[in-house]
């Protein structure tokens, strides 16, 4: 079983007289910088010149300078900007401002499992990865709630990472509902995985396919987009309040049947082959190389896919169906 750490597992006077930077100021990093102002640290934030949150940061009340400033200053720097971003934020700011004895940050792996950053070995490497979207993080923390999180230690320069990694956690709140330890290498490929084969790539490709059958068949497109489209959240949000025998009780007997006599016909030993053969993607690396050279090439293949997408007639009904509910805020 894991190793789950709790609020009386660690002491946030570890962070006392520690200088906290917090590099990126978008979702994760807006909760992790008020939610350790709020705990007591001492927290600034890195941005670049220019930045369109530097505003907003300092209208929370938080101290911002440019990003190599912060690292300077800090004893302990979280970087929070997208993957593809982190290599290149740190070398030009953050590297040259590592000394020994100083703690470099990270809420996912993806940097340092595909070398993408390679940090000296004289300072630690941790990672404290909150299992909900900053905004989450945020919401629930002045309420004395938080939520889980993952800890993992890369590097163990001063024999105390574990003890700083638990304290940051404490910080933004995640040991106030466990923090589950784990590796980078852990945190990083069944990441990726999870967003490839199940939450988004294998989820969208389901929902898309059900509503493309009906429409074929010559159903409504805004009646297929209900059936299979819509209707995701109420399911999803059974199954994150009680799991799966919980949704099962919740629906008709109908629908449970379906589910037990449909899915396997939709998941079978092919496509949990096609999932072997992603995961394996993840950990030899040909993913990571992959998307890293799509990105230093421009984007131009995401790019094309993602207009496609965004023209698609599943999204175009969905945009229209949202105009119609009032309550909801339609993005």
């Amino acid at each position: 079983m894991a190793t789950v750490y709790y609020d009386n597992d660690a002491d946030l006077g570890v962070l006392e007289g520690k200088k906290i930077a917090i590099i990126g100021y978008g979702s994760q990093g807006h909760a992790h910088a008020l939610n350790l102002k709020e705990s007591g640290c001492d927290v600034r934030v890195g941005l670049y010149a220019g930045s369109r949150s530097w505003k907003a940061a300092e209208e929370a009340g938080l101290r911002v300078m440019a990003t190599a400033d912060a690292a300077a200053e800090a004893d302990l720097s979280m970087i929070l900007t997208p993957d593809t971003l982190q290599p290149e934020i740190y070398r030009e700011a953050i590297a040259p401002n590592l000394s020994p004895g100083k703690v470099l940050m990270f809420a996912h792996g993806f940097a340092i499992r595909y070398s993408q950053i390679v940090p000296p070995e004289d300072v630690d490497v941790i990672m404290v990865a909150p299992k909900a979207p900053g905004h989450r993080v945020r919401e629930i923390f002045p309420e004395g709630q938080g939520v889980p999180g993952l800890l993992a230690i890369y590097r163990d320069a001063s024999g105390n990472a574990k003890a700083l990694g638990l304290a940051y956690a404490k910080g933004i709140g995640c040991t106030r509902a466990g923090v589950i330890e784990t590796t980078f290498k852990e945190e990083t490929e069944t990441d990726l995985f999870g967003e490839q084969a199940v939450l988004c790539g294998g989820v969208t490709a389901l929902m898309k396919a059900g509503f493309d059958t009906l429409v074929e068949a010559g159903y409504q497109p805004e009646i297929a987009y209900f059936e299979c489209v819509n209707e995701m959240k109420l399911i999803v949000d059974l199954i994150y309040q009680g799991g799966f025998s919980y949704m099962r009780y919740s629906v008709s007997d109908t629908a449970e049947h379906g589910d037990y006599t449909g899915g396997p016909r939709l998941i079978t030993e092919e496509t949990k082959a096609e999932m072997r053969r992603m995961l394996q993607e993840i950990q030899d690396g040909t993913y990571a190389r992959n998307w890293i050279l799509e990105n230093q090439a421009g984007r131009p293949s995401f790019n094309s896919i993602r207009e496609s997408e965004r023209n698609s007639l599943v999204e175009r009904v969905g945009r229209q169906l949202r105009s119609m509910m009032s309550w909801l805020n339609a993005k």
